[in-house]
């Protein structure tokens, strides 16, 4: 599992920037897209990926101890598309 301090060593290592700054700039593009997905908007980082917010219905479940039908709150979620050069290096 990669951390947000793994990220930003990483950052700092490759921009000669220090860990605390690096962190910083890290944690401010996951705030900025965090803000986004409030406020209902798509986010487009191009060359690695777009989130954005899609919503679900409210629908019927079941209890799998019980069997009893149970309604499942409509809901709204951040959903990850990877770009093109993405997906292209996962096949490699």
């Amino acid at each position: 599992m990669t951390t947000t301090n793994d990220i930003a060593a990483k950052v700092a290592e490759e921009n000669g920037l220090t860990k605390v700054q690096a962190k910083s700039a890290v944690e401010a593009v996951f705030k900025a897209v965090t803000d986004a997905a409030i406020a209902g908007e798509e986010t487009s980082i191009p060359g690695f990926g777009k989130f954005k917010v899609k919503e679900t219905a409210e629908r019927e479940g079941r209890n799998p101890a019980t069997g009893a039908t149970v309604i499942i709150a409509a809901s709204k979620k951040l959903a990850f598309t990877p770009a093109k050069a993405v997906k292209d290096a996962l096949k490699a």
